[in-house]
């Protein structure tokens, strides 16, 4: 692939994945083993409230193709066939679930020195449309993306944002929700090999004059354990901690507070991803 911008979902990920990224108030719990075929198989436990989910997911990769395959307690199978290069500087996704025989879609990634262009198309009778491009360079790209309802012949959704990188910091504006919002946000690493940062994004919806700010960050307390933290405006305070038990099986432990509620009764959760 080239070394060119990112994809335009990429814009503002850094800072998305500080402040959504492991949160969680379930009980999780994630097995994975690795077979000598090279099939990776995961086995993974969710329980929320009173409802209890899981499923099964194995993943195998050959040469420039990736097959993954999840079945969950709904009986539902859900596949995702990830092809790298059949054309240079391209990725193809075709992905279903069964039995929707309408759930079908099928993505395609084009990568460039100068920029990178993604369409995602739904397979069934009446499908809709995703594209999406950026231009620049890793250090500073612009994009925008649009979806299409070919049955109502309306735009679901028109997008544009712009990042700046530096190698220290990030920071990106995005105008979303057909132009009734805005979004921007900055991330700063405070260590170079990126553990501990801290981060702020603030969104307005122009349609409410609702302002949200948010505030969080991460730090490695140890090349073992991290510890994250975010705070909005509206009171919601939210933390984790994550250790790795042993190598490549970590416990993550979160939890979520409204402090502006009366009872002000937090929401706890627990997650343990075990590897071999």
């Amino acid at each position: 692939m080239s070394k060119g911008p990112g994809l335009f979902t990429d814009i503002g990920k850094k800072a998305k994945d500080l402040l959504t990224k492991d949160y969680t108030s379930d009980r999780k719990l994630t097995v994975s083993s690795y077979s000598s075929a090279g099939v990776a198989l995961t086995s993974t436990a969710v329980k929320k409230g009173g409802l209890s989910t899981g499923d099964v997911a194995a993943l195998y990769k050959y040469k420039n193709t990736i097959i993954d395959v999840k079945l969950d307690t709904a009986s539902i199978i859900s596949t995702t066939l990830t092809f790298t290069d059949i054309i240079p500087s391209t990725k193809t996704i075709a992905s279903f679930k069964l039995p929707d025989y309408n759930s079908g879609k099928l993505e395609v990634q084009y990568f460039h020195d100068h920029a990178t262009l993604t369409t995602a198309v739904a397979l069934n009778q009446s499908p809709l449309i995703d594209v999406s491009a950026t231009v620049g360079t890793p250090s500073i790209a612009v994009g925008g993306e649009a979806g299409y309802d070919t049955t109502s012949g309306r735009f679901t959704k028109y997008t544009a944002g712009i990042s700046v990188s530096k190698a220290d910091s990030s920071a990106s504006i995005i105008i979303g929700d057909k132009g009734d919002s805005i979004k921007a946000s900055y991330v700063h690493h405070l260590d170079l090999l990126k553990k501990s940062a801290a981060v702020a994004e603030i969104t307005r919806k122009f349609s409410t004059n609702e302002n949200i700010l948010t505030v969080g960050g991460s730090f490695a307390v140890d090349p073992l354990t991290q510890v994250k933290a975010r705070l909005n405006n509206q009171g919601h305070l939210g933390a984790l901690l994550q250790h790795e038990i042993i190598p490549k099986s970590v416990l993550t432990i979160s939890g979520e507070i409204d402090t502006k509620a009366l009872d002000k009764k937090p929401k706890f959760g627990l997650g343990v991803a075990l590897k071999p």
